[in-house]
């Protein structure tokens, strides 16, 4: 497996995460599958250790269990708490609170934007696009998937896996 496709999977994965949250609300359950399968793909390919991996099965086990707590008091979409776990298995205990913290702080920051966004009238040319329209909408959730893959963006490079790769 080259190096570049590599350092571009997880990426590619999170811009396709966002990007799907922004115009349908939803994570696909595919998505969550190839982060899966492309970390373990990755760390095959990389050699790495059975400790390392088993750290990085427990990292993403951690947040899956809270995410999904999460899910069932219906505070986070189960799309989201997917995202945030296989988002967890690629960056390991590491990065775990790195992650955490930047999700945080870019979740608050969508949230504030969105509801700007939502106390301004729509354009005209913005009532026949029917994805702008369902997030102009107050009743609307935020599509939280955009916070977490701008989180696992910021922090990949610093990850085990980006290190190993990139050589630094």
């Amino acid at each position: 497996m080259s190096d570049y496709l590599i350092l571009l999977l997880f990426p590619a994965l999170m811009a396709y995460a966002a990007s799907s949250d922004l115009v349908s609300m939803t994570i696909p359950n595919r998505l969550s599958f190839l982060l899966v399968t492309g970390f373990f793909l990755v760390a095959v390919a990389l050699g790495m250790p059975l400790s390392s991996l088993g750290m990085h099965v427990a990292a993403g086990s951690l947040v899956l269990a809270i995410t999904f707590g999460l899910f069932a008091a219906g505070w986070i979409g189960g799309g989201d708490a997917k995202l945030a776990a296989g988002t967890a298995l690629w960056l390991g205990w590491d990065r775990l609170l790195d992650y955490g913290l930047a999700a945080s702080v870019f979740g608050g920051v969508l949230t504030l934007l969105i509801l700007q966004f939502r106390a301004i009238p729509l354009p005209r040319f913005a009532v026949g696009l029917p994805w702008l329209l369902i997030l102009h909408h107050p009743k609307t959730g935020i599509p939280y998937g955009i916070a977490l893959a701008a989180a696992g963006l910021a922090v990949y490079p610093r990850s085990p896996l980006w290190m190993l790769v990139s050589g630094h």
